[in-house]
């Protein structure tokens, strides 16, 4: 099982041009089910019976797996098991058995432009780190990208003249605009900070870590950490509350669905309009604690 995974692993990367994050995602989920059928005696793809992958399902829910997991999971699984099949290792798709429980889809946290306001405004501007800090934030909330699109993001990635950033997914790329403090920060950590980060001109990144290497998730993950807890901000805060705060704010503000969910890199348009119902909540709440007889 283990030379099929990598064999699998392998296809997704050189065909499929998954990223990384995507391919380590597969690669979990496909270990647990290898260990899953090893403890039944199962070591190879040609062995497997559509009941075991049923058994392995149940095994998942029996665990308390979260809903979400378990539909990772399953996607894993599909996916593995229609590659060997069009292979033709297998003489069918064993997958075609697996249902995926139904997700609720959650209303994501966000901060509210005040608490955004006290966050960027954490960063010690005296100080380099402080530059750059800042500089990685406002970015952040400016275009709405992921982190892991922020921390690949080069020097040539960023015109400061016509205000807009580079921002690469893959191997697609979108043009994402940036305003006057975004740019401000960037010109300040551009010509006062960055060299104090990527001391050697081969660096290409736009952001290092304190030794010149490219900055890690987790280790921006520490940075944000600390600067919501120096802002008072209270509840799990992650890159991914910057984003999810950055489309709120623009539909809030007037932006139109379309042009947000360009920005952002939403393949479907309905993962966006998810957005809109902060407005509707935020309606009904103001509407409950003023209206007289609520």
């Amino acid at each position: 099982m283990e030379r099929r995974i990598r064999e699998f692993i392998s296809y997704l990367h050189n065909m499929k041009k998954m990223s990384n994050n995507t391919e380590v995602s597969y690669q979990r989920d496909l270990k647990k089910l290898a260990a899953f059928l090893k403890s039944r005696g199962i070591d190879s793809v040609e062995m497997i019976k559509e009941g075991d992958l049923l058994d392995y399902l149940l095994y998942m829910e029996n665990a308390n797996f979260a809903t979400s997991s378990i539909c990772r999971n399953i996607a894993s699984i599909k996916a593995f098991c229609q590659y060997f099949y069009k292979m033709g290792i297998i003489d069918k798709d064993l997958s075609v058995v697996l249902k995926a429980p139904k997700v609720e889809k959650k209303m994501p946290e966000i901060l509210s432009v005040e608490e955004v306001d006290r966050l960027l405004k954490q960063p010690d501007q005296k100080t380099a780190k402080g530059i750059r800090d800042q500089a990685m934030l406002e970015l952040l909330y400016a275009t709405g990208m992921r982190v892991s699109e922020l921390l690949h993001v080069q020097v040539k990635d960023v015109n400061l003249t016509m205000g807009y950033v580079v921002c690469h997914e893959n191997e697609k790329e979108r043009i994402i605009p940036i305003g006057k403090i975004c740019k401000k920060a960037l010109e300040n950590y551009l010509e006062n900070a960055r060299q104090q980060f990527a001391k050697l001109d081969s660096v290409e990144e736009l952001f290092t870590n304190c030794s010149g290497k490219a900055m890690s998730r987790q280790g921006f993950w520490k940075v944000l950490k600390g600067y919501a807890q120096s802002a008072g901000i209270e509840g799990d805060i992650t890159p991914h509350t910057l984003r999810h705060s950055f489309a709120v704010h623009m539909l809030q503000n007037g932006a139109d669905v379309k042009s947000v969910q360009e920005m952002m890199g939403h393949s479907d348009i309905s993962t966006t309009q998810l957005y809109l119902n902060f407005g509707k909540n935020k309606m009904r709440d103001v509407y409950m604690k003023a209206h007289p007889r609520c």
